[in-house]
């Protein structure tokens, strides 16, 4: 908090964070200085600061995506976000919810120009949409899988990393149906899913 002092102070999965520390963030946000009192001494630090945090709507992340169940049942969001008192929220003044980007919104067309990456896990979203387009019975693979399977954006991009991969192990310049194909095998968590479905 005394590190961000005038500055912005982001915490990521926030309720994965224990509840004394969570805790220890109601007095700085309310006062502006961090207290620390240990014995008979009393220091404090200032820690005038933004703080902006995200946070899923439940454990595995994917509640209220439209035809997903949780594995952890009904009572999986309100356990989870139960872990974020009362005292905390209303120190936070904005609140807003974003919705999931899916996998089918990234199928994107290829852009101009981006930067360049040391290897396909180093390239972000729109460096592999440059590098790792898959052809048309690719793309149109992937776009299914995304549907069908429930595929998370971070998925949809981690595919098309292996597929990109796989495609190079091939010798081959641009990603293939059978290249997709063979990346999505490779997802346990997809295939089950796939089965539960069938």
């Amino acid at each position: 908090m005394a590190l961000a002092h005038l500055g912005v102070l982001f915490l990521d999965e926030l309720p994965e964070f224990a509840a004394q520390v969570l805790d220890a963030l109601r007095q700085p946000l309310e006062a502006g200085d961090t207290v620390i009192a240990p014995a008979n001494h009393r220091i404090s630090y200032p820690s005038r600061i933004q703080l902006i945090a995200a946070m899923n709507p439940c454990r595995c992340g994917r509640a209220g995506e439209p035809g997903y169940a949780c594995r952890q049942g009904r009572g999986c969001v309100e356990r989870y976000q139960a872990r974020i008192s009362g005292p905390l929220l209303d120190r936070i003044d904005l609140q807003i919810e974003v919705p999931a980007v899916s996998a089918a919104d990234l199928v994107l067309p290829a852009r101009a120009e981006a930067p360049r990456a040391r290897t396909n896990a180093d390239c972000d979203g729109s460096l592999l949409e440059d590098v790792a387009a898959p052809d048309h019975a690719g793309r149109t693979l992937l776009r299914e899988a995304a549907d069908a399977l429930g595929l998370s954006a971070r998925g949809y991009h981690r595919t098309v990393r292996v597929a990109r991969t796989l495609a190079d192990l091939d010798g081959e310049a641009r990603v293939a149906r059978i290249h997709v194909a063979e990346a999505l095998s490779y997802r346990g968590e997809t295939l089950r899913r796939a089965q539960a479905a069938a």
